[in-house]
């Protein structure tokens, strides 16, 4: 096998046409030893095959904006699918893989694979860390493993789009890149649920039951009183097991999925600012736009022109 990383020579920054056909393409696009993301866009296609020769721990989250692509487990011999508007995660351990990417009227799709020497630079030694968590995963002999699952949120195609649109010809491109990427990572990662080993069972089923009815009932939430009977617990422990588990308050965690919601119904572009902070719970724009910058460093109103 091949490493998969080692492609760059006298550039931090490759662009490696991997098909092309008028506007359609395959990119892949390499920058720097440890970070390599595909591009893919495709019109009226049949299926096409790429096959990936690897001999690396990896990471990878492919972003499906339209149609839909496998993945051939070949040491276990499990096919994995993507379909449109899926955000996943994948670990894996050295295997060669084949990408099948469906025949669809129109493909768009970004693959970003990220190594285990890369990641390595960035472990804290802290149990929850993500990608603390994701490293070691990865450094069993593990064929491929799903982690995480999420719809395409506005942020994501957001930065995305700033990782795919570097002009080539700027200075710095291979940096202004890595940081897109970093950024897009520290975002996917924070929504990997890691639970403490120190945690009991009890308290972990009170606390995912507890998240469970947030997760329904999010707009309008049952105040901690009625989320502490619907648990059969009493408040003061579910506030402090809930925080133990999630490493955040009930009231946080509202928040978070609130916030969550909102990016969801950016990427539709068809609501305007006031309506989705009141779809979401808020009665005030600006207090809303100021909760959404400091959770996501980035306005709503900047993501609805993107």
């Amino acid at each position: 096998m091949d490493s998969f990383f080692f492609n760059i020579t006298d550039t931090s920054y490759k662009v490696t046409n991997l098909y092309k056909n008028n506007d359609e393409y395959i990119n892949r696009v390499d920058i720097s030893n440890g970070i390599v993301f595909f591009d893919i866009l495709l019109e009226e296609h049949k299926e096409k095959i790429v096959s990936i020769k690897n001999m690396d721990r990896m990471i990878f989250i492919p972003v499906v904006k339209t149609g839909s692509f496998s993945i051939y487990d070949n040491i276990n011999q499990t096919k994995y699918n993507s379909k449109t508007n899926d955000i996943n995660i994948y670990c894996s351990s050295r295997q060669d893989y084949t990408i099948t990417i469906n025949s669809a009227k129109k493909t768009n799709i970004f693959i970003l694979f990220i190594s285990d020497f890369y990641m390595k630079r960035y472990l804290t030694k802290k149990q929850n860390e993500p990608i603390d968590f994701l490293y070691e995963k990865i450094q069993g002999e593990l064929s491929l493993e799903l982690i995480n699952t999420q719809p395409i949120d506005a942020l994501s195609l957001y930065i995305i789009n700033k990782i795919c649109n570097i002009n080539i010809d700027d200075n710095m491109n291979s940096i202004r890149c890595e940081h897109n990427i970093i950024e897009f990572i520290i975002h996917r990662f924070k929504l990997i649920d890691i639970y403490d080993e120190s945690i009991s069972f009890e308290e972990l089923d009170i606390a995912k039951e507890a998240k469970n009815h947030l997760l329904k009932n999010f707009i309008t939430a049952p105040t901690i009183q009625v989320l502490a009977h619907l648990c059969a617990t009493n408040e003061s422990k579910l506030k402090k097991v809930f925080k133990k588990v999630y490493k955040t308050t009930i009231y946080g965690y509202i928040q978070k999925l609130r916030l969550e919601k909102a990016n969801l119904l950016l990427k539709d572009q068809s609501l305007n600012i006031g309506q989705i902070a009141l779809e979401v719970g808020y009665k005030h724009q600006g207090h809303f736009s100021k909760l959404f910058f400091e959770n996501f460093g980035v306005y709503p109103k900047d993501l609805l022109k993107s």
